[in-house]
């Protein structure tokens, strides 16, 4: 495919609406071993859960053999084998609410085709925007890439942890919760629960963690650290698969600006992704 089609996705917009009901929230905090948190309606809805909603509503006969929907639907259908979402950015401006009604408009915004160290790639970036009757709640931009199938998994180069750390904890990132965090999400990417065709189609050595499980890991640690804090922005960017059978550290620390890094990373206190918040 050549830029001339894929620049005539640019520009493509997607609107849907949804009621954020409390069941989701509820399953999501059992799932993180945060069943104490108040999810009834009229409760606030914790920062990125947002992304428990408005999931793709694609049948089962409209996956690929990757268990994603078949290209072409919203997104552009890329000839690249491997995709993923590999970063986010967020600004809060209102605090979301269980069991309100949220509208959101989705528009792809740029695509651009680079030349990385695997070869070809291709970079999607789609905006999001969500409205509820108080005004506009969140601004969201998400980057999806797409990448060849390598024939072996070859691990980055090592990207050790900071040592001046405020926190380290490790947790759980074990295939049960991974199934269940595919489920909620609504996510059939089969590298997620799917054992023989992570290891066997996509090389990689194990279960990878989904990027937006971290993603809410560390947003929930960082909330945890900040007690009362109300996360104003928020920007995330994966860098190294981490897999179920690693450890899992969570880690942060605070910067100039009052925000907070944040980091996951595995056995070998590698970083698997790195975040940043900053607060109202």
């Amino acid at each position: 495919m050549d830029g001339t089609d894929l620049n005539d996705w640019v520009g493509k917009r997607e609107e849907r609406s949804a009621v954020l009901y409390s069941t989701p929230a509820m399953l999501l905090a059992l799932t993180l071993d945060q069943d104490g948190l108040d999810l009834e309606d009229g409760s606030p809805l914790p920062e990125l859960w947002h992304w428990l909603y408005f999931l793709p509503m694609v049948p089962t006969s409209g996956l690929g053999i990757d268990g994603h929907p078949q290209r072409g639907g919203f997104l552009p259908p890329i000839w690249l084998e491997r995709r993923m979402w590999a970063g986010g950015r967020l600004q809060f401006n209102l605090g979301l609410h269980v069991g309100e009604q949220v509208h959101k408009t989705s528009e792809i915004v740029t695509i651009s085709q680079k030349e990385g160290k695997a070869g070809a790639m291709v970079l999607v970036t789609v905006r999001h925007t969500l409205l509820c009757e108080r005004g506009l709640a969140i601004e969201e931009e998400q980057d999806i890439v797409y990448l060849p199938m390598p024939e072996s998994y070859a691990a980055p180069r090592p990207d050790p942890l900071p040592d001046d750390l405020e926190w380290t904890k490790e947790r759980s990132v074990d295939a049960v919760t991974l199934f269940r965090f595919s489920a909620l999400t609504f996510n059939a990417h089969r590298i997620h629960y799917d054992l023989p065709y992570a290891t066997d189609a996509e090389h990689y050595p194990g279960l990878v963690v989904h990027g937006p499980l971290q993603a809410m890991l560390l947003m929930e640690s960082a909330r945890a650290h900040r007690p009362g804090a109300h996360p104003s922005t928020y920007s995330f960017r994966a860098s190294r698969p981490l897999f179920d059978f690693e450890a899992c550290v969570v880690a942060g620390q605070p910067t100039p600006d009052g925000g907070l890094d944040l980091f996951t990373a595995n056995g070998d206190r590698n970083v698997a992704m790195r975040a940043h918040v900053t607060w109202r």
